[in-house]
């Protein structure tokens, strides 16, 4: 990697990265400026190539939509239907001819304009399945639906313009346009009698009109919104409503497609007269960009000069105290911090000399002090935390010997008492108690492990590793519904039987709580080529994959014990006894699905069967009662 060669160079490349910003973003303005512009003095020809032919397109769709409908109601011949689709298919030819001189002005654009030309490339299909009589009218009606909305969202896609009048007004004639689209599907779908199913679209789309006029007509201007208006007070229009409300009915008006025709023809005039006024305003605005480009261009330059000559002032200044502030940071974190570190880690008091850096520049001064007081405020959480830690561990200590002595003492009584009682129920209680004494006996133990202390528990010989599974279990709450499989014959070393014991039961409890009541755990183990596998398995809910994950991380790599993490109690513990002898635990899924724990013992721990052993019988697999 290459190395900064001082703050001075860091400073000045600093601030000519903003200044060469500015400068670039002073010649983007000026061109987005202008171009802002250019691209309204195009919208004419956006108009010209584009939402013109799409509207003459939508007009020529729209009427052969129409002449479907009828042929299928055979109330129009096969000949008005053919001269349609010539007219459409010219004025479709039309459109991909002009739309191509548009269609690279923006991705957007691009993407908008393909669209259109897949649902054009569905004409013929959907006219073949009309003339092959498999489809009826209202799957026609949608069929051609489809084609009208991918070019009325190319119209809403191009009529983008940066001002906002303009833009908004547009907007809505697009709407009002799309209002007598609706009003050309009610059109065709209205035509003679009206199933169930047409007559619910029917309702749908009459609704959907009526809203898009209420809600558009009074946000146009009073120049746009009159004709309209007219056009809605009318009486063929209001004659029109009643015939709505007929064939929501259930009823066919006379009428209905003299009727239709002539308001839709009376809309498709007002709202060209509208866009063709819309177009004619961008001119004068494009006029007013420029000349705004223009000055906001002189300004942003005059601005970026002044700019670099001040930052590159100041930036000479700042990298001189910056130099200062530099050598004592490092002093801190190169010498100070270590040093208290290691001081804190030996036990020793520490003392750290306040931070200070000459400077004329407030800011830099102060940065200075605060640097001396964080450095102070950090020495003194360590001390604290240092002194917390060590203070809980003692606490866990002790109260974890005292436990262990009481416990002690109670089990040798117990012992005692189990020896000289000769009543069944009374010894049964007398067993249950020995068997929460080894339970509160483990829990005392985590204590100490916790405390980072031994807790103590060891063998001098090597122990078989089935005697330390059934150990385990012996040590949970839920013993009964533990079940040991037989093992083969290798011994654990006696140094690690205890802590490898709490281990297991740890895990096993985990399993216990975590399954339902009725099911088993399964505690298996066999030999492996680096040690020896224990597994524990229950047939619960199981954990998802993310909740694995980090179990798995706690399992690896143990954590700093926290107080406030209490829940997790039996994690920590697990985690610090299998870091102690090297031992791995790791979490699975279960096919069973619950939670499979393996536990390999490293080979250094693990002993050979003794020779002498005598061989028996292959066990079956036992449920364990108790055992120490």
């Amino acid at each position: 990697m290459g190395r900064s060669r001082t703050i001075r160079m860091k400073i000045i490349g600093l601030l000519l990265v903003p200044l060469a910003s500015m400068v670039v973003l002073w010649g983007v303005i000026t061109a987005v400026t202008a171009s802002e512009s250019l691209e309204l003095r195009q919208y004419k020809t956006v108009w010209t190539n584009l939402r013109l032919p799409a509207y003459k397109l939508i007009g020529e769709i729209q009427r052969e939509r129409l002449l479907s409908a009828q042929l299928l109601r055979d109330v129009a011949d096969k000949t008005a239907v053919a001269t349609q689709r010539t007219r459409t298919d010219a004025a479709k030819t039309s459109f991909e001819q002009l739309s191509r001189n548009s269609k690279d002005r923006s991705e957007e654009i691009s993407t908008q304009v393909d669209a259109v030309y897949t649902q054009l490339d569905r004409l013929d299909s959907i006219r073949g399945e009309i003339d092959a009589g498999l489809s009826d009218r209202l799957h026609t009606v949608e069929s051609y639906v489809s084609i009208i909305d991918t070019l009325f969202g190319l119209h809403r896609r191009v009529a983008l313009i940066d001002d906002i009048p303009i833009y908004e007004q547009s907007r809505v004639v697009i709407e009002m346009s799309y209002a007598k689209e609706l009003l050309t599907r009610e059109q065709a779908l209205g035509l003679g009698a009206v199933n169930a199913a047409e007559r619910r679209l029917f309702t749908q789309i009459a609704g959907n009109r009526r809203f898009l006029i209420d809600q558009n007509l009074a946000e146009l201007d009073p120049e746009l919104r009159d004709p309209q208006v007219a056009i809605i007070a009318s009486p063929a229009y209001q004659r029109m409503r009643m015939m709505e409300d007929q064939i929501i009915a259930g009823q066919t008006p006379l009428g209905w497609l003299s009727t239709t025709e002539g308001l839709a023809k009376a809309f498709n005039q007002a709202q060209m007269r509208a866009s063709t006024l819309l177009n004619e305003r961008a001119d004068p605005v494009a006029d007013q960009v420029l000349s705004r480009a223009f000055l906001l261009a002189g300004t942003a330059l005059a601005l970026v000069i002044v700019s670099i000559a001040f930052s590159l002032r100041m930036g000479d200044r700042l990298s001189r105290e910056l130099g200062a502030l530099r050598l004592a940071a490092l002093e801190v974190s190169q010498e100070r911090l270590p040093h208290v570190v290691a001081k804190l880690r030996k036990g020793e008091k520490v003392e750290m000399p306040e931070l200070s850096v000459a400077s004329t520049t407030v800011e830099i001064d102060d940065v200075g002090q605060a640097f001396s007081t964080v450095q102070q405020t950090a020495v003194e959480a360590a001390v604290g935390q240092a002194q917390l830690s060590e203070g809980v561990g003692h606490v866990f200590r002790n109260l974890a010997r005292r436990s262990q002595t009481l416990l002690h003492r109670q089990r040798i009584q117990l012992a005692d008492m189990q020896h000289r009682t000769t009543d069944p129920e009374q010894l049964d209680d007398l067993f249950k108690l020995d068997h929460l004494t080894t339970r509160m006996r483990r829990h005392a133990e985590g204590l100490i492990i916790l405390s980072g202390a031994t807790p103590g528990r060891g063998w001098s010989r090597p122990v078989p590793l089935l005697d330390v599974a059934r150990g385990a279990a012996a040590e949970v709450e839920d013993y009964q519904r533990v079940v040991v499989e037989p093992m083969s014959g290798q011994r654990l070393a006696g140094p690690v039987v205890g802590d490898v014991i709490h281990l297991i039961a740890e895990l096993i409890e985990n399993a216990t709580v975590y399954s339902p009541a009725h099911t088993s755990v399964i505690v298996r183990g066999e030999a492996a080529a680096r040690g020896f596998a224990f597994e524990v398995e229950d047939r619960g809910f199981g954990m998802d994959a993310a909740e694995l994950a980090e179990y798995n991380e706690r399992l690896a790599s143990p954590p700093e014990f926290d107080l406030a993490d209490s829940d997790r109690l039996g994690l920590f513990v697990v985690s610090r006894l299998a870091a102690r002898h090297d031992i791995r635990v790791t979490l699975r899924g279960s096919p069973y699905g619950g939670t499979t724990a393996i536990v390999l013992i490293p080979e250094e721990h693990v002993a050979e069967p003794e020779a002498e052993a005598p061989k028996k019988e292959p066990e079956r697999p036992m449920r364990v009662v108790r055992s120490d």
